[in-house]
């Protein structure tokens, strides 16, 4: 072997060694430093750190804010009643060497933490009924879980920094029967609200016609007034002529019942005796009888 060939093998070797060595600490993780499986140092701060090539390891944990969907479970209420619920739990790593000492990597402390969340909110659930689950409960209620979940989880050097229910539902089996009872319920008050609405329209149509009848008959009751004050005015008005010109008068009533009786193409045959043709004929003299030879 040559001397530089030499030199080249040695830098690279170099190069090996010093990579080897070097470990990078970026700002949203911690590196914990492991010889033979065992931790040693844990490494927290940004930049470039170096550790022992060969005997020693560098694992890196996540720094940032982690999610746990724990899978949806089934629990039991206070009433007795089935829920299916989909807890999610937000979580981040404090104590770096604790949480490799326990759970080692974010798989098995997910699988750790779920198990934790689903016992609390099966403790939790049985305390209360399904109205206040779904009702305004829920907060203070996962806030009690969210506690506790965050006193056990310390053990894996876990920070939890809130426990959350995703979807709250019913069992697809009980759901059909539950929507079937819902349906009759709200035809049930459907029905109801259509006989209250029938029976005030009833009301008001009974009102409405009695006060139609009432006006009606006081209309009625005031035109017959109106029509026999006319008919007393008339007959005023008809006597006083009658009592100024009777020819006159007498003439008028004539045409009047002429006018009634006939129509547009009827044919008035009058006799030489009738007042008509007398009034027609002698004005003046209609009233006279006529005179005897």
């Amino acid at each position: 072997m040559s001397k530089t060939t030499a030199i080249i093998a040695a830098v690279i070797i170099a190069l090996f060694v010093a990579g080897s060595a070097a470990v990078f600490v970026d700002e949203t993780e911690y590196v914990i430093i492991v010889q033979f499986g065992k931790p040693k140092r844990t490494l927290t701060e940004p930049g470039l750190a170096f550790k022992t090539p060969f005997a020693e390891k560098a694992i890196h944990v996540e720094k940032r804010m982690l999610a746990s969907d724990a899978p949806e479970s089934e629990y039991l209420t206070e009433d007795k009643k089935r829920l299916v619920a989909d807890p999610i739990t937000r979580w981040r790593v404090i104590e770096p060497l604790l949480f490799y000492k326990t759970v080692n990597n974010e798989d098995y402390a997910r699988k750790r933490l779920d198990e934790v969340v689903l016992s609390e909110l099966r403790q939790e659930l049985a305390k209360h009924t399904m109205g206040a689950m779904v009702g305004g409960k829920r907060g203070p209620m996962m806030a009690r879980v969210t506690q506790r979940v965050r006193v056990k989880a310390t053990d894996f050097g876990i920070e939890v920094v809130d426990v959350r229910i995703k979807r709250l539902d019913l069992p697809k089996e009980v759901q059909r029967s539950v929507f079937d009872r819902m349906v009759a319920e709200r035809e049930r008050l459907a029905k109801g609200y259509r006989a209250q609405g029938q029976e005030e329209s009833d009301k008001i149509t009974s009102r409405t016609d009695r006060e139609q009848v009432v006006i009606l008959a006081k209309a009625n009751k005031r035109a017959e007034e109106l029509r026999g004050e006319g008919d007393a005015e008339g007959t005023k008005i008809y006597a006083k002529a009658y009592g100024q010109d009777p020819e006159f008068y007498s003439f008028v009533r004539n045409l009047e019942a002429y006018e009634k009786s006939l129509t547009k193409d009827a044919t008035l045959v009058m006799s030489t005796g009738s007042k008509l043709f007398r009034y027609l004929t002698k004005p003046g003299k209609g009233a006279a009888a006529p005179r005897q030879d």
